[in-house]
């Protein structure tokens, strides 16, 4: 088959001319390149084999691919990976071959890739107490087990992810697509499960004031999430790109630019209702806050700033996005006694007193009506156009991406 593979030899590309903005030049000398593998084998007898319908681009697949780091090369993450990679965890595909233990899920049947690699895909029982427990991105043994090290697909090289016409998946890994819902909605599942965990985890209170930062995928479903499931809670998003401010309007925030920060902070105070207070030097600071919580989706020193200097008193910043780390000014943390919560993925979420997966809340929802993100996956590229899909990425502000996915139909 057909698999774009990372940590290989890059085809040549002519060299980016001078001034080229730094993830251009990046893109051009990214280690991955489009091979002919071996097709995708059933890993057990409780395994099965995919074909891939779509395959959303994650950010971190961006940043990775991007090679878009700052940091001196000390993340600890890398010991949760192996070489190489076929990346793309955001997955729909239809089910071609079915393990003999394999007992409720047939050749044929539509599937959204739920894409940990916990105990069950690893063979591994009793499982761990996170997995016991549902949340299987906090699995134990991400490097044990009959897989080679990696937390989910696409970042193990024996479980391939969805940049390739085939993948394998444990039955725990698929979750059936009703047949009302198109793939280019199935596909969304992922980044909405992650804001629907982050949120379930860690929810506004009613009639309270919650700011999404950021406007791609996470933002704008985390946006959707709060406006759906929480309707007395006011909601600000923080969107840097004209498409991405529009589609979040149209979900019912209200719409914020990003720069200048100290203008955003300002304007937030207005929003909430809630003085602004200035220092000596650096960013105003809003005392006291009227802000409960603060989904950030970014995960920059910069949005961790502002963030942590426009919440009230005890306010929450929980962290859904992750970029490199520098330096900001941490002294609203304390002397507000915020809460800075990570939230990492997503597993069995209790939504409106059911636990279920957070797939199949996220189909359900959409099934009922209750969840319309139709319009967030804005382009479709074939798989060898890889390099014009995270271009259309780098270049946000004017191809107006949001979603941007790989079309294997």
């Amino acid at each position: 088959m057909k698999a774009l593979v990372f940590m290989t030899d890059p085809e040549p590309v002519p060299p980016p001319p001078a001034g080229t903005p730094r993830l251009v030049r990046h893109l051009a000398t990214t280690p991955m390149k489009i091979e002919e593998v071996p097709d995708p084998v059933l890993l057990a007898d409780d395994w099965l084999v995919l074909r891939t319908r779509l395959a959303g681009i994650c950010g971190s697949d961006t940043k990775q691919v991007l090679m878009d780091f700052d940091d001196a090369g000390d993340n600890p993450m890398t010991a949760f990976i192996s070489f190489p990679q076929v990346l793309g965890h955001e997955v729909v595909a239809d089910v071609v071959e079915v393990g003999p233990a394999v007992g409720d899920v047939a050749v044929g049947q539509r599937v959204v890739l739920n894409p940990w690699l916990s105990c069950a895909p690893r063979g591994i029982d009793p499982p761990c107490p996170a997995c016991a427990a549902g949340d299987y991105s906090a699995c134990w043994s991400f490097l044990d087990g009959r897989l080679a090290p990696g937390i989910h697909s696409g970042n193990s090289r024996d479980a391939t992810g969805g940049f390739a016409e085939y993948l394998p998946a444990h039955r725990l890994m698929v979750v059936p697509v009703p047949d009302g819902v198109p793939d280019e909605v199935a596909v969304l599942a992922d980044p909405f499960s992650v804001s629907l965990h982050a949120i379930c985890r860690n929810p506004p209170p009613d009639g309270g004031r919650a700011v999404v930062y950021g406007a791609g995928a996470l933002g704008t479903t985390a946006t959707a999430i709060l406006r759906a499931l929480h309707p007395t809670v006011e909601v600000a998003t923080i969107a840097r790109w004209p498409a991405q401010a529009a589609l979040a309007a149209r979900l019912g925030a209200t719409v914020f630019d990003p720069e200048p920060r100290h203008e955003l902070i300002e304007a937030l105070a207005g929003w909430s209702g809630a003085p602004v207070r200035r220092p000596w030097e650096g960013l105003p600071v809003l005392y006291p806050g009227h802000i409960d919580c603060v989904y950030d989706t970014v995960g920059a020193p910069e949005t961790v700033e502002v963030g942590i200097r426009v919440l009230a008193h005890g306010g929450k910043l929980v962290q859904l996005g992750v970029s490199s780390p520098a330096r900001f000014e941490w002294t609203p943390w304390y002397f507000n006694e915020l809460q800075l919560v990570g939230s990492n993925a997503f597993g069995v979420e209790e939504l409106e007193g059911r636990r279920r997966h957070a797939i199949a809340h996220y189909l359900d929802l959409v099934a009922a009506g209750r969840i319309d993100l139709s319009g967030m996956l804005t382009h479709r590229f074939r798989l060898d156009q890889w390099r014009d899909a995270f271009r259309t990425l780098i270049d946000q502000g004017s191809t107006g991406a949001i979603k941007v996915a790989f079309d294997f139909r």
